[in-house]
């Protein structure tokens, strides 16, 4: 019998969770996989687990049952029509392994501990050869966490509260020996006490912030720019969304976390450049999401020119393909016996753990040279 996976989601029943399960679903019935790298030729010989052995489960803290958030996708235009009725089965598989967490405060070791517990059940009841829990969750704030390492870390988790949720879940993870990768720009590996934890368990960790739009598209060009010798002196950028995700950052705390890793790699690859990225909460927009961005750089001689694009996508529909590739080559990590941080999972990322490469073709490179050794 082929190993089966769970794929545990902190945030189950959000958008990008509940398109990620619902398309697991709809390939299984035969869609294409449009997005999903990993069903690439270039991984065919990868043994990655198939598809159609992936297990999903998760947290959340709404009780909204996944077939209703299905609906609503749908009536979006974010899901295909029909699909509902096509899958009922499977949302009703990956229902009965979703859990609620308590909205009372137990304690921040007591939730670590029945976070893993959950994780843990659904591991036994499903017969799992493996566990990766991926964080798709709302962004938080950016939260600064003063404890330095492990040592410290075991002493305070008891006793005061130092960890954000996004943390909280990732040493759960850990605890259940899953592999944990961080989808948002959120804290929760961020810390070092939470990283040492994880090595401690003997587990990988990746992230972080996925990157699907404007981003994913700055990757691309900004090394044309580099490679092509062409100063750039401004790049700035005008995002609206709408949806969850939208709501959530038109908190301008949780908008700073945001901002912060989708500017990082602009830096790292061409230096202190001018402009700056805004991101507008507009609520009809839905799920969907658009970037505008404007260069100035300029040629041979000083002369000045501009490159202007606009980004108009899915956001959920971009974002759920990068979830199942993720899913996979976690769980490849784990069959490796890899321990730490997987600077490998860049390709994905604005702000990939322990890496500074952000060129989109580069990070690819890597993936491959990951995924297939000599």
């Amino acid at each position: 019998m082929r190993r089966r996976v769970g794929v545990w989601l902190f945030g189950a029943r959000g958008s990008v969770a509940t398109t990620t399960i619902a398309g697991a679903a709809a390939l299984n019935h035969g869609s294409p996989p449009a997005g999903v790298v990993t069903e690439l030729p270039a991984f065919a010989s990868a043994d990655l687990v198939p598809l159609d052995h992936l297990v999903f489960g998760g947290h959340d803290l709404i009780e909204t049952p996944l077939l209703k958030q299905v609906e609503g996708l749908v009536a979006g235009g974010v899901l295909p029509p029909g699909l509902e009725t096509l899958i009922t089965a499977e949302l009703a598989e990956a229902e009965r392994n979703i859990a609620v967490l308590p909205e009372s405060a137990i304690g921040q070791l007591a939730m670590v501990r029945r976070m893993a517990e959950d994780i843990r059940a659904f591991r036994l009841r499903n017969d799992l050869e493996h566990v990766v829990a991926i964080n798709v969750a709302s962004t938080e704030a950016p939260y600064e966490v003063t404890v330095d390492g492990l040592a410290d870390l075991r002493t305070v988790l008891g006793e005061r509260e130092v960890l954000p949720a996004s943390s909280l879940g990732a040493l759960a993870a850990f605890e259940a020996g899953a592999a944990y990768v961080d989808f948002t720009p959120s804290t929760s590996i961020r810390p070092p006490g939470v990283r040492e934890w994880a090595v401690d368990r003997g587990m990988p960790y990746g992230g972080q912030d996925a990157k699907t739009g404007e981003t994913l598209v700055k990757s691309v060009l900004a090394p044309m720019f580099a490679t092509r010798a062409l100063p750039v002196h401004a790049w700035s950028g005008t995002n609206l969304l709408g949806g969850g995700d939208g709501a959530t950052l038109a908190d301008p705390r949780a908008a700073e976390s945001k901002s912060i890793s989708k500017e990082r790699g602009l830096t790292e690859m061409l230096g202190e450049v001018a402009g700056e990225v805004h991101i507008d909460y507009v609520d009809p927009m839905g799920d969907w999401k658009t970037a505008w961005d404007h260069v100035l750089f300029s040629g041979f001689l000083g002369v000045r020119m501009t490159l202007q694009f606009t980004w108009q996508g899915c956001d959920s529909a971009l974002a759920a393909p990068l979830v199942l590739d993720l899913a996979r080559l976690s769980a490849l990590a784990l069959e490796r016996g890899h321990v730490g941080a997987m600077p490998f999972l860049g390709f994905y990322f604005k702000d990939p753990i322990e890496s500074t490469e952000h060129s989109l073709a580069r990070q690819y490179d890597e993936l491959l040279r990951w995924v297939q050794p000599c």
